[in-house]
């Protein structure tokens, strides 16, 4: 393929991406993690303060990346953000990953770089969670660029190389701690390919190793990284040591998932073959198929298959499958499982998938038979959009879509739109006070629909909560709701609201501000 129909092409790759990943951003309603994610960022852009959490909400990268998409957009509030301003970041890191193959494209040939980077742009995994503003997709970026630069770094020691290297491991653990799981197979890969396939070898034969000035330029750049971003530019100092001690959350969290707990084959299945509720059948079947032909096609030592692809793509394409098959142990192994956390092995089957199916082929020499497996090939990338599309403008909510988990339902946007109606009714306007009486966990995302008004308060209990008095809405989780009662007297309208499955969520309503917004319908011819 010459340069303008590879650039052709992958530029077509790249706008089908942005297709899938962009329109519609805020569609469905937000998550409770992205919510919670949206008012921490919320603090950033109001305040220019940021400070690690070492108890929840990941890294800091997800928020300092946000902030130019805001500054674009002319937001610079809270109040004034929107799903679609937020969902663009993991969108564009999404849409961006094919760029990341790049530098491998003479190991992996064109082909296998086209077809590896056309099943990342329509995967409906991969595309839903681009979706999604959590930092799973920029965990997935820089987890590839760590691979890629790692990958040239120990093939070819360089200065460049070992910045770029260091630099992208540090962004991926500024992104999630959990970075370290990619690491380790990382590092199980090098020495696997090291040991076993010594590929770490020139030409004649000598032992490829870096200097003590590219480990110490690696070192660096990851460090640097690291300490500016967890000490928010040297603001809070102890953010770099709260991020080491934040693995004993983490290691307490995967010893006991609560209903986060899966079966070890959780994520194969929900890739290979996901039926809820008589809905439809959702399946990366063909991805996880040619990922394990690229795999074979690399491992094995038959004189076909180093034919169809060449000593520098197999070795490639080896590391790549040590690192899935590593990755995969440890994800499937840990007991708590939730669907976003299988895209950093769900990566390495994508550029196997590509190298599988380059290898199927070059190896179909005869014309019909090549015919046959273009068509399967455009048959699977069909229906891989066709899924995709699916999953996030149809069942963008459904529980029946196996990537939706714990999603708000569209049901509670209705509760949004009911404050909505009653704040001009009210003299008070979105200075109206409301009370929120809930845990936690029931609380979210409303924290992010009441965004803009001043007056929001919030209570674990109904005892905590103060009196009621002259308060013209309350919202409240059902357990609440007894002791809610005596306090509510007869003097407001209940309303429930589905929140997540199986979640309810009550608003109360003032008498009078109840009888004026029933007056408005009463109007309404």
């Amino acid at each position: 393929m010459n340069r303008k129909a590879f650039a052709v092409t992958f530029l077509g790759t790249i706008a089908l991406s942005l297709i899938l990943r962009v329109p519609r951003l805020d569609l469905r309603p937000m998550h409770h993690d992205e919510a919670n994610q949206a008012v921490k960022f919320g603090r950033l852009l109001e305040h220019g303060d940021y400070r690690y959490d070492r108890e929840d909400h990941h890294g800091p990268s997800l928020y300092y990346l946000s902030l130019p998409f805001a500054w674009l957009r002319g937001e610079a509030s809270l109040a004034e953000l929107d799903e679609t301003t937020l969902r663009w970041v993991p969108a564009a890191f999404g849409a961006a990953l094919l760029l990341l193959l790049l530098p491998v494209r003479k190991e992996l040939g064109s082909d296998a770089l086209l077809l590896a980077g056309s099943f990342a742009a329509v995967s409906p995994v991969l595309v839903f969670f681009s979706r999604f503003y959590i930092q799973e997709t920029l965990l997935v970026f820089f987890i590839l660029g760590t691979l890629v630069a790692g990958w040239r770094f120990v093939r070819t020691p360089k200065a460049i190389w070992a910045v770029f290297f260091g630099i992208f491991a540090g962004m991926a653990y500024a992104t999630k701690e959990t970075s370290l799981i990619a690491f380790a197979a990382l590092a199980g890969a090098w020495v696997l390919n090291r040991f076993v396939f010594h590929e770490e070898r020139d030409r004649a034969g000598e032992v490829l190793r870096p200097t003590r000035a590219h480990l110490a330029l690696c070192a660096g750049s990851a460090l640097a990284v690291i300490v500016v971003l967890f000490s928010s530019f040297f603001r809070h100092l102890r953010g770099p040591l709260d991020s080491v001690l934040a693995f004993g959350t983490y290691f307490a969290r995967a010893g006991d998932p609560g209903w986060h707990a899966h079966p070890w084959y959780y994520y194969l299945k929900m890739l290979a073959f996901s039926r809820y509720e008589h809905g439809p059948v959702w399946t990366e079947g063909a991805v996880l198929l040619l990922a394990g032909v690229g795999a074979a096609a690399a491992l094995g030592a038959g004189k076909r298959r180093q034919r169809a692809l060449g000593p520098e793509t197999r070795a490639f394409l080896r590391f790549v499958a040590f690192y899935t098959l590593l990755s995969t142990l440890a994800y499937s192994l840990i007991r708590y499982k939730t669907p976003w956390n299988l895209l950093p092995f769900y990566l390495g089957m994508v550029i196997l998938a590509g190298g599988g199916a380059a290898f199927l082929l070059r190896a179909a020499r005869k014309r019909w038979l090549r015919a046959v497996v273009i068509c399967l090939l455009v048959g699977s990338l069909g229906h891989l959009v066709f899924q995709s599309r699916r999953a996030n403008l149809q069942y963008h909510a459904d529980p029946r879509n196996p990537y939706v988990y714990a999603q708000t339902s569209t049901d509670f946007l209705r509760l949004v739109q009911r404050v909505q109606d009653l704040v001009p009714l009210h003299e008070d306007g979105r200075a109206l006070l409301v009370k929120v009486v809930a845990d936690p966990y029931t609380t979210w995302p409303l924290p992010w629909y009441v965004r803009g008004f001043p007056n929001v308060g919030y209570w674990q209990e109904a005892a905590e909560a103060g009196g009621f008095e002259g308060v013209p809405l309350v919202v409240a989780s059902p357990d609440q709701m007894d002791a809610l009662a005596p306090l509510l007297g007869d003097r407001y309208q209940v309303e429930f609201y589905g929140l997540r499955p199986e979640v309810p969520m009550a608003l109360c309503i003032e008498s009078g501000l109840w009888e004026a917004f029933l007056e408005t319908r009463r109007r309404i011819p």
